[in-house]
């Protein structure tokens, strides 16, 4: 059992799957028995019958307790869930919080599943809408691109440095000897620590007899020497970074990351397990960059680990750190949010402007997703980027908050969502000779919208409005051009032009046009056509379907005409296939 409820003082005695054990104490002497009650409703949401997994989200709901029992004893309430009634409930919910109130309601309704006490008019209560919504959540903004490529950048070079520095020291160190018998060097004293382990100035003084001043004295760089043989926190704190750019995995996911949550499985592939604190062990296969980059973090940190204690070996980032003259020599307990932004203010520089200011390790992953290649999810069934996301969560806190770039690619694909619906809304207007004959009769819509006299009527049927390929109704009123002036737009614009009317005698230029369509296809690529021609090859698509169903021999009859070539089109120079 995960948890379980103690006496004096009241309170839950709780086991999470994260490894760690907590007492946590519930404050009972307003009213004792209201406060047990909840307490076995609250059992009931810990793992593995709820979600609730950490000490943080138990404790959430113990406070939610103690402020829900002294409230109703301030109104004179002492007894049980058998006596609350609706109005006692909302008196107390009205002035709370969401929290407190979500809180309640769940342990009450947790607690009459187990042991039906609540009157039926109180759990429909209990279930109904709440009175305290949550404040709208503020979604992470993604570095921008900018800030991440410095980031980024700032990451690989300290990495890159501290490994050199690393390497250089163990060179040094194959070629150094005794420094009490051959003098105090880098190379000696390089030396002397790679057999000795880390060690502070007054421990290596101790080992010798000498006063601390003496070590100092022979020898100033002790403590760079150390740092550069075994890595400290500032040298984790690069690697933790650019391994969480490489990965999206925030830093205090990995921070107590043992060797046994790394599986190799080939030569280059890690299915990597790490903690998540919101939803407890997650696993991730490494992509080739963070692969490098842990093998180098196991190759730097190697020298430490053989000083260190046997059952510390395993943990991941293990370090030591130099405080005040104190060395520890095995730490790897995560490090602390402050670190990682001194650590960045360091590194600062006048030419560092694309710098974040400090370092949010949550938005991290959430540039990560940002901008993550999605290419291979093409035909995907799954629906979101984290499966413990729902697609609501993330629309809200990835999707509805994208870089510059991403939000006019966005705003792109919607512009052409609502073009191709707006398309489909209104049809190709195909007549036939029957229809041209009685146009008013058969288009009575097209002749209402467009305001056409019998004058009108007459130029547009008889082929004096005629365009490329289509009859225009109004050639002196064009989207594309001033009023008052004949419309510029080329030929294949007037495809989707509401004021297009296509009639039998235009079937040879739609066929003219639609093969300089397949000519460009074949000289551009996919995309790039797409985009420019894309959307009238599907109207020209649509106008002959609806020739050949009304016509069948037309097109056949038209085909004979057309030459497959440039010249039968009026095009500007840089447009011709040729």
């Amino acid at each position: 059992m995960s948890a379980e409820m103690i006496d004096a003082p009241l309170g839950l005695s709780c086991a999470f799957t994260r490894g760690t054990h907590a007492v946590i104490p519930v404050e009972d002497g307003h009213n004792p028995q209201l406060a047990r009650e909840l307490l076995t409703g609250l059992l009931s949401l810990i793992h593995p019958h709820g979600r609730l997994d950490s000490q943080q989200s138990v404790q959430r709901f113990t406070r939610a307790i103690s402020w829900f029992t002294e409230t109703l004893s301030d109104e004179g309430y002492t007894g049980g869930a058998a006596g609350l009634t609706r109005a006692r409930l909302a008196q107390a919910w009205w002035g709370s919080e969401h929290r407190r109130e979500t809180a309640i309601r769940k342990m009450l309704a947790a607690f009459d599943d187990a042991y039906p006490t609540l009157a039926p008019e109180v759990r429909e209560f209990v279930d109904g809408r709440v009175f305290n919504y949550a404040k709208d959540y503020a979604p992470l903004v993604p570095y921008d691109e900018g800030e991440w490529r410095q980031l980024e950048e700032l990451c690989r070079d300290a990495v890159k440095e501290s490994y050199a520095k690393h390497r250089r020291a163990l060179e040094a160190a194959e070629r150094g000897q005794d420094p009490v018998e051959h003098g105090w060097t880098f190379e000696n004293v390089c030396w002397l620590l790679a057999r000795k382990g880390p060690v502070s100035a007054s421990e290596l003084a101790l080992s010798y007899g000498w006063p601390v001043w003496k070590v100092s004295e022979k020898y100033r760089g002790l403590h760079h020497v150390s740092a550069a043989l075994f890595p400290d926190s500032e040298v984790a704190i690069g690697y933790q970074l650019l391994f969480s750019v490489y990965t999206g995995i925030v830093p205090d996911g990995i921070g107590g990351l043992d060797l046994d949550g790394v599986e190799w499985a080939g030569d280059s592939t890690i299915l990597l397990s790490y903690l998540k604190g919101r939803t407890a062990t997650e696993s991730l296969t490494l992509n080739r960059r963070a692969v490098r980059l842990l093998e180098q973090w196991l190759r730097h940190s190697a020298p430490l680990r053989e000083f260190a204690p046997e059952e510390r070996r395993g943990e991941m980032w293990l370090r030591q750190q130099l405080r005040y003259g104190r060395l520890d020599r095995w730490q790897s307990e995560p490090i602390q949010h402050t670190s990682f932004n001194t650590w960045l203010a360091r590194r600062r520089t006048a030419e560092s402007d694309g710098l974040p200011k400090s370092i949010h390790r949550h938005r991290i992953r959430t540039t990560f997703e940002s901008l993550r290649d999605r290419q291979a999810w093409f035909g995907s069934t799954r629906a979101t980027v984290d499966p413990n996301h729902s697609p609501q969560i993330e629309g809200d806190r990835y999707l509805a908050a994208p870089t510059v770039a991403q939000r006019d690619d966005i705003d792109t694909l919607i512009e052409t969502a609502q073009a191709d619906l707006l398309r489909k809304a209104h049809p190709p207007q195909v007549m036939t000779d029957d229809e041209i004959a009685d146009f008013a009769g058969s288009f009575p819509q097209l002749v209402k919208e467009l305001e056409l006299d019998e004058a009108a009527i007459a130029e547009l049927t008889g082929g004096q409005r005629d365009v490329f390929v289509a009859a225009c109704a109004d050639p002196l009123s064009g989207q594309h051009g001033p009023a008052g002036k004949p419309c510029p737009a080329r030929p294949w614009v007037c495809l989707l032009c509401p004021l297009a009317v296509f009639a039998p005698r235009h079937a040879p230029n739609l066929l003219r046009l639609n093969a300089y369509f397949t000519r460009q296809w074949q000289q551009m690529q996919a995309t790039h056509f797409m985009a420019v021609f894309g959307p009238y090859a599907q109207r020209i698509d649509e106008v002959l379907d609806a020739f050949r169903n009304q016509a069948p021999d037309l097109l056949v009859t038209a085909a004979a005409e057309v030459a497959d070539t440039d010249d039968e089109l009026p095009l500007l120079p840089e447009e011709r296939t040729a």
